[in-house]
Order: C-alpha cells, then structure tokens, then sequence
C-alpha cells in the first residue's frame, strides 16, 4: 500500500489516528456535560444540547480544538475536567510496533495535531510518546487548523519536508484532502479512529484499520 522507498517525512495526527478517538468522544459527549452540568446547576439534557449546539457552531476552526476558548466560553477549567478521565487515554493497536519500525527505517517522524498544547502535553503525559518523534507540533502554534491548505506550509516553516515524499497519516478527511491541495502525495485515512464507534466507509481516500497494514521494513546490511 505504501512506497516505503519513496517516503522521507511521515506526518502523524494523534487523536484518532495514533490514539484511540473514544476519549475524546467520551470526554466531549459524556463527562464534560455532565461535569458542566453539575458544576452550573443545569438539567443534564439542557447542558449536553448546549454544549452540542456550541461545537457544531465552531466545527473544523481553532476554537473547535481550543482549551482555553472552551474555558472560556463554559467558565469552567476544561482541562481538569479531561484530567479527571484522563485514565481513558488509550494508545490505539500497533502504534508503538510502527513509530519504532519507522525509526528503523531511518523516516523522519512528525506528529501534527490540531489538539490544543494543553491536551498535547496531557495526551504525550499519559503515553510517553514524545521521544518517538522528532518534532511535535500543534497548529495553535500558528492558528492555523489543518483544514487549511496554508497549515501546511506552516507546517514546513517549522520542520520543513518534501511534499512529494512525505506520508500523511489522519482520520481528519478535511485535513487530509487540505494536505492533498497543498501538494502532500502520500495520503492515509483511519477507518475507525474511535475503537468503540462503527468502522466509517471512506471513498476518496486510501485506509487501514491499524498500523500492522503498512509496517515498513528497515534495510538490512549485508555486513
């Protein structure tokens, strides 16, 4: 499925695609309003449409991905709230066999996530992750969601790839067809980033259901 031979840079979302999607569903459609809910004296029903009608108003730009405009908005400290189930962050199949196969095979790692710095640190806290890479990057650095095209450019800006060899890995389908016009050759989708929600049918894009479909192989010396 993947020219390993022709791929340099592999780019990786985190949420759903390295990490299991379900704490983030879980977090946003359960335990948040609950929690808003409790906090603000409001009917659970009344807080969870609310909060429903809030996200779907703002879904796909930054504030969507925002910890402090949650905050904000919500008057509540959000990142706590994700720190008390924090215990449901969950590394998805054979990631670590892959970041470990990719190192092997002498490809640069970069993790590219639209996750705010705070959910960032908690999620690397959580996994120990970070030394995986060789570059972690939020696009809050930048304001710049990875729906848009000028992300990427970013994106290089900071740890700078060659588009026609480089792998991007995301169950975002806005960020992955925004990573195609901008010039990104190799392109993978996630069929079932949340392991607790139905396997999605994704037409226009190439996708694995886990990284054991597309370990690369590092070379061997003949020494």
């Amino acid at each position: 499925m993947i020219e390993w031979e022709r791929i340099e840079t592999v780019l990786l979302d985190m949420d759903g695609t390295l990490l299991d999607l379900h704490f983030d569903n879980y977090f946003w459609q359960e335990h948040l309003p609950m929690r808003y809910a409790e906090l603000k004296g409001l009917e659970p029903l009344s807080a969870k449409q609310y909060i429903v009608t809030q996200t779907r108003s703002i879904q796909g730009s930054l504030n969507w991905y925002s910890t402090d405009y949650w905050s904000e908005i919500l008057q509540i400290d959000v990142v706590e709230l994700k720190h008390e189930v924090s215990h449901k962050v969950a590394i998805r199949p054979y990631c670590i066999d892959f970041l470990d196969a990719l190192r092997a095979a002498n490809k640069d790692i970069v993790l590219v996530t639209n996750a705010h710095h705070d959910s960032l640190s908690l999620k690397m806290e959580r996994t120990q992750l970070a030394h995986k890479f060789d570059r972690l990057i939020t696009v809050h650095e930048f304001s710049l969601p990875k729906e848009d095209p000028q992300c990427w450019h970013e994106v290089h800006k900071r740890h700078p790839f060659t588009a026609a060899r480089t792998l991007l890995i995301d169950d975002n389908l806005h960020a992955l067809e925004s990573a195609r016009e901008y010039g990104i050759e190799q392109l993978l989708a996630i069929y079932q980033p949340d392991s607790q929600a139905p396997r999605r049918e994704i037409n226009h894009f190439r996708a694995i259901l886990s990284f054991d479909e597309i370990m690369p192989i590092s070379e061997v010396s003949d020494d």
